[in-house]
Protein backbone atom coordinates (compact mmCIF):
# COMPACT_ATOMS: atom_id res chain seq x y z
CA UNK A 1 0.00 0.00 0.00
CA UNK A 2 2.74 2.68 0.50
CA UNK A 3 4.21 1.86 -2.59
CA UNK A 4 0.78 2.91 -4.25
CA UNK A 5 0.32 6.10 -2.19
CA UNK A 6 4.20 7.45 -3.03
CA UNK A 7 3.29 6.82 -6.39
CA UNK A 8 0.38 8.91 -6.50
CA UNK A 9 2.34 11.54 -4.60
CA UNK A 10 4.92 11.22 -7.36
CA UNK A 11 2.61 12.02 -9.76
CA UNK A 12 1.17 14.49 -8.29
CA UNK A 13 4.31 16.38 -7.98
CA UNK A 14 5.45 15.71 -11.59
CA UNK A 15 1.97 17.29 -12.79
CA UNK A 16 2.28 20.29 -10.13
CA UNK A 17 5.87 20.79 -11.87
CA UNK A 18 4.90 20.45 -15.41
CA UNK A 19 2.12 22.55 -14.82
CA UNK A 20 4.57 24.92 -13.41
CA UNK A 21 7.05 24.76 -16.36
CA UNK A 22 3.64 25.84 -18.82
CA UNK A 23 3.00 28.79 -16.99
CA UNK A 24 -0.45 28.02 -15.43
CA UNK A 25 -1.99 29.39 -12.34
CA UNK A 26 -1.47 27.30 -8.93
CA UNK A 27 -4.96 27.78 -8.19
CA UNK A 28 -5.68 25.49 -11.22
CA UNK A 29 -4.68 22.79 -9.15
CA UNK A 30 -6.58 19.78 -9.28
CA UNK A 31 -6.59 18.26 -5.94
CA UNK A 32 -8.54 20.72 -3.66
CA UNK A 33 -10.04 18.43 -1.44
CA UNK A 34 -6.78 16.13 -1.11
CA UNK A 35 -4.77 18.16 1.49
CA UNK A 36 -1.68 15.42 0.83
CA UNK A 37 -1.80 14.87 -3.11
CA UNK A 38 -2.33 19.29 -3.15
CA UNK A 39 1.20 20.13 -1.34
CA UNK A 40 2.72 17.63 -3.27
CA UNK A 41 1.62 19.19 -6.64
CA UNK A 42 2.14 22.79 -5.28
CA UNK A 43 5.94 21.35 -4.27
CA UNK A 44 6.38 20.33 -8.29
CA UNK A 45 4.70 23.70 -9.24
CA UNK A 46 6.97 25.62 -6.87
CA UNK A 47 10.37 23.78 -7.84
CA UNK A 48 9.21 24.44 -11.54
CA UNK A 49 8.77 27.96 -10.84
CA UNK A 50 12.10 28.18 -8.95
CA UNK A 51 13.60 26.14 -12.44
CA UNK A 52 12.36 28.74 -14.30
CA UNK A 53 13.00 32.15 -12.62
CA UNK A 54 17.08 30.72 -12.92
CA UNK A 55 16.56 30.62 -16.71
CA UNK A 56 16.35 26.65 -17.09
CA UNK A 57 12.85 26.85 -18.67
CA UNK A 58 10.98 29.53 -20.47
Amino acid sequence: MKRQKRDRLERAHAQGFKAGVAGRSKELCPYQTQDEIRSEWLGGWRDAQEARSVGLYR
